[in-house]
């Protein structure tokens, strides 16, 4: 009898879909394809010698436990590590309030395994980030949406969305993916105050939190919260479950994030990922340890910035020098990414078929709106590209942006 496996799928899969930009990676592998789509670092600025001495000294000394299966929660020498430098940026907290992960999105998807029930509303920003949605679908959760502008969520959408009692909310307050767009201090403010207001917990979400070029440093939603509380120092029992990676300041290969929060949310969440992959690869760990413990991870920040701060003021005035009016974009101060708004009546995923036979490629918009919308938007990755391909693949789309308004 011929296997029918497809009668055989949970009923969850039917809100399974792959990601829009996973498939998209797979058109612009062909080399004369300017991309401007995933969300990758540069390749050609990879720590490779310090992630290679690193890796000959836990060969020679550590193979034993390199090799060997580890502990749910994490290697504690990089728990500790991690907790040091939280405390640093102001999250009291110490190793017991640390999980590491096999990269942000296994946090997402624990986080949808311990805390969502089918038909739970989570609220999220319109647009958010795609890889959240992709994590929490498969638990069959509804989605409220607020508004946000240039200075972050709007404190009345925010406030009408908590109101309607969503599990939790989900927020990226640095150079949010996709739009680039970080909230201002009062914003943070605001959403802690409003958040516990109506007692909702907060999964904070900073990838890209260290990759700033210009502006301030600001404090986490997790500090802000435990300033709120008069937290202890060194105790995170409040209301945030912050959420950062080794991806976008080390390697994403390696596949390395970590989440904070309080002890009975994150002993859950390890329980979880008990039954997911036991632990995070130990070699992995050890590896970003070695590299990070004397202070290196600091020093390659500052080229990662220098690099990108480049990289987006090229994208920025190539922006401005080739498009047309009516097309707007945000100028984010830090991250990965730009987000570019054409006039109403354009849509991106049509546009994106012309754009590929110019061999250029960005992400269509609508994937990142959790309701539908933002057909007539869509985000360019400046991080990958150097800056003379980041010249031709801008001036390649302006001149199909003026065609296309024309």
């Amino acid at each position: 009898m011929q296997p029918t496996w497809t009668k055989r799928f949970a009923h969850r899969t039917q809100r399974m879909k792959g990601s829009a930009i996973r498939e998209l990676l797979k058109l612009t592998e062909r080399p004369e394809v300017i991309s401007f789509g995933g969300g990758m670092p540069a390749p050609e600025i990879f720590p490779v010698d310090e992630v290679g001495k690193a890796c000959d000294r836990i060969l020679k000394n550590y193979s034993e436990k390199a090799l060997q299966y580890g502990t749910t929660e994490g290697y504690n020498p990089l728990r500790e590590m991690l907790a040091k430098e939280a405390n640093r940026q102001g999250i009291s907290c110490e190793k017991e309030n640390i999980l590491i992960t096999s990269g942000s999105q296994q946090a997402l998807d624990l986080i949808g395994k311990v805390f969502i029930d089918p038909g739970d509303k989570i609220l999220v920003e319109n647009p958010t980030y795609l890889g959240a949605l992709q994590a929490w679908n498969a638990y069959e959760c509804d989605y409220l949406t607020l508004q946000s502008d240039k200075d972050g969520m709007l404190p009345e959408s925010l406030e009408e969305g908590l109101k309607k009692g969503p599990k939790f909310l989900y927020a990226l307050p640095n150079f949010q993916n996709p739009t680039g767009i970080s909230f201002t201090l009062e914003r943070r403010r605001k959403v802690v105050e409003l958040a516990d207001k109506y007692g909702v917990p907060i999964i904070e979400d900073d990838p890209y939190g260290k990759l700033r070029y210009e502006g301030k440093d600001l404090p986490t939603l997790a500090q802000l919260d435990a300033e709120m509380r008069g937290s202890p120092k060194g105790q995170m029992n409040g209301n945030v479950l912050y959420l950062s990676t080794f991806s976008k300041i080390l390697a994403p290969g390696i596949r390395l994030a970590w989440a904070i929060g309080p002890v009975d949310a994150i002993s859950k969440i390890a329980q979880a990922k008990q039954g997911a992959d036991l632990n995070t690869s130990t070699f992995n760990q050890l590896m970003a340890y070695e590299v990070g413990k004397d202070g290196f991870l600091d020093k390659h920040v500052e080229v990662i910035r220098k690099v990108y701060h480049e990289r987006r003021d090229v994208m920025l005035d190539a922006l401005e020098e080739h498009c047309p009016k009516g097309v707007e974009w945000t100028h984010p101060e830090g991250g990965l990414f730009l987000w570019v708004t054409m006039p109403k009546g354009i849509d991106t995923a049509e546009l994106m078929k012309e754009a590929l036979k110019l061999n250029v490629a960005y992400v269509p918009g609508s994937s990142f709106h959790p309701l539908g919308g933002g057909e007539n938007t869509m985000r360019l990755n400046f991080s990958f590209s150097n800056p003379a391909t980041i010249n031709e693949g801008i001036g390649r789309l302006g001149k199909l942006f003026k065609d296309t308004l024309r």
